[in-house]
C-alpha cells in the first residue's frame, strides 16, 4: 500500500513523535522527514519502510484510502511449549525488523530451556546473537535474581541482579508496544498473555526502568559482548 504525505504526518502526530524524533530514529535528516510529508521529492523505499516500522511499532495502523488510526488493544494466549516457542520466535522476528530495546524481568533462563528444549533454545541464541551483531541499535536488558549466574545469552544481553525480596517468578517482557506476562504455574504452562497496548506497555517500561537502577551488574559478571 502505498502511503500519502497526509497519512504519514497524521501517523506521527498519533504516535505521539516530534518529526525531530522520528528523523532521529530513522536515521534520516528532519528534511527528509519534511519532504516525505510535503511530498516534494521521492525517497528511498527503504526509507519509507524504515519509518513506516517504527510508526507501526508505536501503535499505529495505515489504512486503505488514506486512513490512519491507532491499532486497538488485542490480548492473545498463547500456551505450553509450543506457545513459548512461538513467542520467543516473535521476538527474534521483532528484532530483527525493528532493532531497539528489549526489556525482560523476572525471568530464569534455565526454566525456559527445560521447557522450550535445550535444541529450539540453542537455535534461538544463535539467530539472537547473529540479528545483535547485525543490527547495532539492539539492546537487551534481563533483571534477574541475586545470585543467578545463568547467563545463556551473554553473547547478546545486559544482565543485572535484583534483590531477592524483590525478584519475583512471573517474567515480563518488554518489546515496541507489546507486553508480556508469563505464568509457568499453569497446565499446560507456561500462560502466555501478549497485551499489545500503548498506555499499558508504557506502564510497564516505567516500572522497568525504575527496578533497572535498583539493580546492580552480577559481581562475576558475564558482560554482553561488544558488536
Amino acid at each position: 500500500m502505498k502511503l500519502t504525505g497526509l497519512q504519514i504526518a497524521a501517523a506521527i502526530t498519533l504516535s505521539g513523535l516530534t518529526r525531530e524524533a522520528l528523523a532521529t530514529e530513522a536515521h534520516v535528516g528532519r528534511n527528509t522527514i519534511d519532504r516525505i510529508i510535503n511530498e516534494t521529492a521521492a525517497c528511498r523505499e527503504d526509507t519509507i519502510r524504515k519509518i513506516t516500522n517504527i510508526l507501526e511499532v508505536r501503535g499505529i495502523e495505515f489504512l486503505p484510502g488514506e486512513g490512519v488510526r491507532r491499532k486497538p488493544t488485542t490480548v492473545d494466549i498463547l500456551t505450553g511449549s509450543e506457545g513459548l516457542q512461538q513467542f520467543f520466535n516473535g521476538v527474534h522476528e521483532y528484532a530483527s525488523k525493528n532493532g531497539g530495546t528489549i526489556m525482560m524481568f523476572g525471568i530464569d533462563e534455565t526454566t525456559f530451556i527445560a521447557t522450550i528444549t535445550p535444541e529450539f533454545s540453542n537455535d534461538y541464541l544463535k539467530r539472537m546473537t547473529e540479528v545483535s551483531r547485525k543490527r547495532k541499535d539492539l539492546e537487551v536488558l534481563a533483571i534477574v535474581c541475586e545470585g543467578d549466574t545463568n547467563f545463556c545469552a551473554a553473547d547478546y544481553n545486559e544482565y543485572r541482579w535484583i534483590s531477592k525480596n524483590i525478584f519475583q517468578a512471573v517474567p515480563f517482557y518488554i518489546y515496541g508496544e507489546t507486553l508480556a506476562i508469563m505464568d509457568f504455574n499453569t497446565t499446560p504452562g507456561p500462560t502466555i498473555m501478549l497485551l499489545r497496548s500503548r498506555a499499558i506497555t508504557n506502564a510497564y517500561r516505567k516500572q522497568f526502568q525504575a527496578f533497572w537502577k535498583m539493580s546492580h551488574p552480577p559481581t562475576s559478571a558475564n558482560k554482553k559482548v561488544e558488536k
